[in-house]
């Protein structure tokens, strides 16, 4: 990552289908120590939607393009790939994600 780039980050949006729910979620735990042990993996955490169980997000960061190119090809991706017709009531939803900017100033003490 040079100077100038930035990670990439998204969520990726997971539904399962009816009765699936426990399977995906056991697919989605299995990714997570491969996937964060590879070269340009920042984060990689699973989440589900409180409101719609069966509903998962997956917080990814990655150090560019390359590295989430990469991440797709590795065995582990690709097994999971291999079920999502059995698993996935919908394609993955992914959405990238930009920073927004912030700058931390000093306060002064209100006292």
């Amino acid at each position: 990552m040079t100077a100038r780039s930035h990670p990439l980050v998204a969520l990726a949006r997971v539904r399962a289908k009816p009765a699936r729910r426990e399977d995906l979620q056991d697919a989605l735990t299995a990714l997570v120590e491969p996937s964060r042990a590879e070269d340009g993996c920042f984060d990689y955490t699973p989440f589900e939607l409180l409101e719609e169980p069966g509903t998962f997000y997956v917080r990814e960061t990655w150090a560019d393009q390359a590295a989430l190119d990469f991440h797709m090809a590795t065995p582990h991706f690709q097994a999971f790939a291999a079920r999502f017709e059995e698993l996935l009531a919908e394609p993955i939803g992914l959405i990238p994600l930009r920073e927004v900017p912030t700058t931390v100033t000093a306060t002064a003490d209100p006292a």
